[in-house]
């Protein structure tokens, strides 16, 4: 079996990429990321010591490069993490957004289609579904949930979403989609959330939190994540859409709290800030549908979760401080500028 994995050198993409190599040791991952801001190849540093992990670097909006790669790959599977994520850069530069999230998403479908891929994922967000209301906690997105995007970032996702499912209309295209809720765990990135609060705490810097603080998300380990993509790609029926959430509802400033807790820092460190325009309220995703169809639950509990990221970036500081400070980019050129 032979599997391309984009994105891979991405926080969740990466991890799937650890996950499938530990798993599964006949098969043969192909990781093609363009290593933007977000992509951090020194991530990858373990895999690409094991002879079935190969990484290619390039962009899936370019179209010679993706059926260059189909060609000489032949596979079976492709997993598409490879996205522009974050809502606040969506914000101050849509096009890049659609490029990449929408036109790539066209480019790796179209190049499905020529190779005769067996099975196409692609790897959306609850973002889709827009937000719920905080004083309705009956409320969880289902996969029947209308999509209702608030930022360039989820109009992006959401189009990608509604392009894979013409493909599969139109062209038959064997194609599954999950959409999960917030993930956490090693390798994330630390403009994000909760590495951002960890590192700054660390060093004992003010913590930027929006608003109130009050918004709510549904937290989902990433592994978890991973266990549930591995479940579609192999078990999934073609054509459906899988809701992948935690059943880990907390409010961003709860979190905050937990991390100064854990780390013994004062709340003092809190600092509101102007809340980010179109900020969604809450998020909750229902996996009724995946426990049912494939019998997956998630496995790890926030308590549990949190205590385990915050000590993974404890026992990992090189790695997020050469992101800080911008080290993890010369890595690419370290590893294959004399090749």
């Amino acid at each position: 079996m032979k599997i391309l994995v984009t994105g891979g050198a991405g926080f969740i993409g990466s991890n799937f990429v650890y996950h499938m190599l530990a798993k599964y040791p006949g098969y043969r991952i192909v990781c093609l990321d363009k290593l933007t801001y977000a992509g951090n190849l020194s991530t990858l540093e373990s895999a690409l010591k094991n002879p079935n992990f190969k990484f290619v670097k390039g962009d899936i909006a370019d179209k010679e490069a993706v059926d260059k790669l189909f060609k000489e790959e032949n596979f079976d599977i492709v997993v598409n993490f490879a996205a522009e994520s974050h809502v606040d850069r969506s914000i101050e530069n849509p096009e890049l957004f659609l490029v990449t999230n929408i036109l790539g998403t066209q480019t790796l479908l179209d190049a499905c289609n020529r190779y005769g891929v067996k099975r196409y994922h692609q790897v959306s967000t609850d973002e889709v579904y827009g937000d719920l209301p905080l004083d309705r906690p009956d409320l969880l997105f289902t996969e029947q949930t209308p999509l209702h995007t608030s930022s360039p970032y989820s109009a992006s996702k959401a189009s990608a979403d509604l392009l894979v499912q013409a493909y599969y209309r139109t062209y038959g295209t064997p194609i599954t989609i999950s959409r999960c809720s917030n993930n956490y765990g090693p390798y994330h990135f630390p403009e994000k959330l909760i590495p951002l609060m960890i590192s700054r705490a660390l060093a004992d810097e003010s913590l930027p939190v929006y608003g109130d603080g009050k918004n709510v998300r549904d937290w989902l380990y990433v592994e978890d994540h991973c266990k549930a993509i591995d479940l579609i790609i192999h078990n999934g029926r073609v054509g459906e859409v899988y809701n992948i959430g935690g059943h880990n509802e907390m409010s961003n400033i709860d979190i905050v709290k937990l991390i100064l807790q854990y780390l013994g820092k004062p709340e003092s460190l809190i600092t509101y800030v102007t809340d980010r325009k179109g900020h969604d309220r809450r998020y909750a995703i229902d996996p009724a549908k995946i426990h049912a169809e494939l019998g997956w639950l998630p496995e790890t509990k926030f308590a549990d979760g949190i205590k385990k990221t915050i000590q993974w970036y404890l026992d990992n500081k090189k790695w997020w401080q050469d992101i800080i400070n911008g080290e993890y980019k010369n890595y690419y050129e370290k590893m294959y500028g004399n090749r």
